[in-house]
């Protein structure tokens, strides 16, 4: 989910960085037309471009150093598996080699170099590398480049001698081949979604809501743009917007789910995951806000995580959304699938290396809750999970008991790594199809069973789906029946037990009202 440290960097202003990166020559060459910043602070900056996914993929990274500069695609935004250039300009010229690496240390030199440098230069403080590789290579170093998100990484350092980076390294989870540009609306204004000052309890886990109105708008808006405002980095671990429902007609700033009725708000309007940075819609959807909603409220949660149990910490974090008055093509809603949280029942057993949980949302119930269109497009999701090491979260796509498609699949999960990414193309699910969410989970280390729940030491299997046109359901979740299922001290039975066992699905609106369906799944035959 690519956490930024303070990256460290030499005296050149940032307004020069901004200018190599958006205005000058380098942003003009039309092979390259993607760039992400890849830190926070917009000081390390990379641009891309191929043909097609058969062909070469190039890179141009600019930083903010006269220093070496490292590059890599990683299996969860560690060093570990890497697949990582270095370069730079030297006293006796210009340097580049491919490397890949082994754990924490220095990446050893690939035996076959498959990445070909095309210029390197330092301008005005910076050094700009460019180079390429074959998008499919046979080298077993290398990564795989798919149409699946990577997670890129990146360090550099102050001089020519290549030794630890320190902090001046980050990471950031970016779909290469699948990537859709954005543009920024001008004239646009934000809203602020923050606690103020409050004192973050020393307990492992807290979970602090904010219930409030915004500003009146008198017509529909829409949000383009979700900016996360973090003031401690190590503490937060997520956070969301959630839209309440009539009943709820007071403002409150205290701890969640104590039994206040902003407990009842839970359709999602914006999320934001450990790692993440500002995440953008695409050009065509908005989050709509405003107009006939004007005075309604909006519920801010934060889970705080605070294993070293900190003491009088203050903190004012929150969200910033950035909206505009020219609407968008089409209203965009957040649907939360997967497995209801705090399921009592749906325990993971511990020294289990691969426990596999699923939940599912059938759509063909949405009918006996709303009136839903016959279809919805898909464009983004966001994984939200704790701690456990999981090999496979995801969501499958199911059509007539057979599996068609992936909404989003993570093969190196990273508990740090848990943003909104873009599926890459839009994913059209109709009346009837069926959602999957898969998580995998390795419980080797823990003693004791695993209940599912809100704390870090709990665990969660939910996916965040961005989708359009927006229709009155806020969740589509599902708990299997538990009722004759063998203990769990028979790992391998238990898991096929809770697998073919039928599920109660939830299907929630946004006025809170539930639709409880009993069903029976179909897993074996959707390919999971």
């Amino acid at each position: 989910m690519n956490i930024c440290l303070g990256i460290m960097c030499s005296p050149l202003p940032f307004f020069s960085l901004l200018l190599i990166c958006a205005t000058g020559s380098w942003a003009m060459d039309v092979t390259m037309p993607f760039m992400e910043y890849l830190d926070q602070e917009q000081l390390v900056c990379l641009k891309w471009g191929f043909d097609n996914p058969a062909g070469d993929i190039t890179f141009q990274l600019a930083v903010n150093t006269t220093g070496w500069v490292g590059f890599g695609l990683s299996p969860n935004g560690d060093m570990k598996g890497s697949d990582i250039v270095i370069g730079g300009v030297g006293s006796s010229g210009s340097y580049f080699s491919d490397r890949y690496a082994t754990g924490n240390s220095m990446p050893l030199e690939d035996a076959q170099q498959s990445y070909t440098l095309l210029s390197m230069r330092e301008n005005e403080g910076q050094t700009v590398m460019t180079f390429k590789r074959p998008i499919k290579t046979c080298d077993d170093k290398d990564f795989q480049i798919t149409a699946q998100p990577i997670k890129l990484i990146f360090a550099y350092g102050k001089t020519d001698e290549i030794s630890y980076h320190v902090s001046r390294r980050g990471t950031k989870e970016v779909n290469l081949l699948n990537y859709m540009p954005k543009s920024i609306p001008t004239n646009s204004s934000y809203l602020s979604a923050t606690v103020d000052n409050i004192i973050v309890p020393s307990n492992t886990t807290y979970y602090h809501c904010k219930v409030m109105q915004f500003p009146k708008l008198n017509t529909k808006h829409h949000i383009y743009q979700i900016e996360p405002v973090i003031e401690h980095l190590d503490l937060i671990h997520h956070m969301l917007l959630y839209h309440c429902p009539p009943k709820v007609t007071e403002p409150y700033d205290k701890p969640c789910y104590i039994g206040d009725i902003g407990d009842s708000c839970f359709g999602i309007v914006a999320s934001w995951g450990v790692g993440g940075g500002v995440y953008e819609l695409p050009e065509n959807v908005g989050i709509p806000i405003g107009g006939e909603k004007s005075d309604a409220f909006y519920r801010l949660e934060i889970h705080y995580n605070n294993p070293e149990r900190k003491e009088g910490i203050k903190d004012s974090s929150g969200l910033r959304l950035h909206y505009t008055a020219k609407l968008r093509q089409h209203d965009v809603g957040i649907m939360t699938t997967g497995v209801l949280p705090g399921s009592v029942k749906y325990d993971i057993p511990p020294k289990a290396n691969q426990f596999h949980t699923y939940g599912i949302c059938n759509t063909a119930y949405f009918s006996k809750v709303c009136t839903s269109a016959d279809s919805m497009q898909l464009n983004s999701n966001q994984c939200r999970l704790h701690e456990f090491r999981v090999d496979f979260p995801g969501a499958s796509h199911c059509r007539n008991e057979r599996q068609i498609d992936f909404l989003g699949i993570d093969e190196n999960y990273n508990f740090d790594l848990q943003q909104a990414v873009s599926l890459g193309s839009i994913k059209t699910i109709k009346q009837g199809d069926e959602i999957v969410v898969e998580c995998t989970y390795n419980t080797t280390n823990r003693a004791s069973v695993t209940k599912m729940g809100l704390a870090t030491t709990n665990e969660m299997c939910l996916a965040f789906l961005f989708y359009y046109p927006v229709i009155n359901i806020t969740s589509c979740v599902s708990i299997p029946d538990t009722k004759g299922v063998i203990p769990m001290d028979k790992i391998t039975e238990y898991e096929m037990m809770l697998k073919k066992a039928p599920q109660y699905q939830a299907i929630i609106n946004s006025n809170v009202s539930i639709s409880l369906s009993y069903l029976i799944l179909f897993f074996f035959s959707c390919g999971i």
